[in-house]
């Protein structure tokens, strides 16, 4: 009995695009809260919704496993994973390690482009906020503070941010009030480049430790409160 064919390269090239293209969805749909923390996804009828085969969608939602946005349960499939206020902390607590550490070896040499390049960075993520896009807000807001720890000059460092990042979305989504408002989250980011452009490590230190621990409480509250 003659082996099946070997799936070409073009055709694994197309399948894994389809599989990226479903996951690109269902994150965008977890941080919007189409789909509440908790919930069972149901492939047969995200198939149907998406006009593609059970494959691409089951390959996808192992993908965001892999990234801590679901869970699977046995013979009961995949449900958006619902962080507890322990889990919560552990996650910014090591952002706060990350982005610690990349202030402290920007302090007193932050070149010149790369605080440009940070404030253009926030006149975006003011502008997404202004827009109501919730989604477009995280990423830009993600996308500033990728760009600190690139301006760091340790890829690994990047490397260790770029694998918090899915799951700092999950957190990012529950954060109701603290940085609403444009005039708000342009002040807080400033505060951190004011600080880096001072040259200071302890004010670098002090403003970071400040940022991160205020999402951080929001954070945590917000779920302690919604379990009162």
């Amino acid at each position: 009995m003659p082996a099946p064919p070997a799936a070409t390269p073009a055709a694994f090239i197309q399948q894994r695009n389809l599989v990226d293209q479903v996951a690109d969805y269902l994150t965008q749909a977890i941080i919007g809260q189409r789909f509440a923390p908790g919930e069972r996804l149901s492939e047969v009828q995200l198939a149907r919704d998406l006009g593609v085969s059970r494959a691409p969608v089951r390959e996808a939602a192992r993908l965001l496993e892999s990234r801590g946005l679901l869970v699977s349960q046995p013979r009961r499939g995949f449900f958006v994973r619902a962080l507890d206020a322990g889990e919560l902390a552990d996650i910014f607590d090591l952002r706060l390690c990350l982005e610690r550490h990349a202030m402290e070896r920007l302090a007193g040499a932050c070149p010149p482009e790369a605080l440009a390049a940070l404030r253009r960075q926030v006149e975006m993520l003011c502008e997404a906020s202004g827009s109501g896009d919730e989604s477009r807000r995280i990423e830009e807001d993600l996308a500033f503070h990728r760009l600190l720890i690139a301006s760091a000059g340790n890829r690994r460092l990047l490397r260790t941010f770029e694998d918090l990042a899915h799951e700092l979305r999950l957190c990012i989504t529950l954060i109701t009030k603290t940085h609403e408002a444009p005039d708000s989250i342009a002040e807080s980011h400033h505060l951190l480049l004011d600080a880096l452009a001072s040259g200071d490590g302890p004010r670098c230190r002090e403003a970071i430790d400040y940022h991160i621990g205020v999402a951080r409480d929001s954070v945590v509250q917000s779920i302690e409160g919604s379990r009162e």
